[in-house]
C-alpha cells in the first residue's frame, strides 16, 4: 500500500488544531485549579478554623 501525498494546506490546519486545543485545554485545567482554589477558601470561610488561636475548644467554658 502507498501513501496518498498529504496536501500541505491540510498539515498546516491540523497544526492549527492541535495547538487550539492545546490552548484549549491548558485554558480549561487553570479554569478548574482556580475553581478548586476557590472552593477550598470558601469551604474554609464557611466552617471557619479548627480550634481557636489560645488551642482551647469552644463551649464549655468553666
Amino acid at each position: 500500500m502507498t501513501k496518498t501525498p498529504r496536501d500541505p494546506k491540510g498539515d498546516t490546519r491540523e497544526a492549527r488544531l492541535k495547538a487550539a486545543l492545546r490552548a484549549n485545554l491548558a485554558r480549561r485545567k487553570a479554569q478548574g485549579r482556580a475553581r478548586a482554589g476557590t472552593a477550598e477558601d470558601m469551604m474554609n470561610e464557611q466552617h471557619g478554623p479548627e480550634m481557636p488561636a489560645n488551642g482551647q475548644t469552644p463551649g464549655n467554658e468553666d
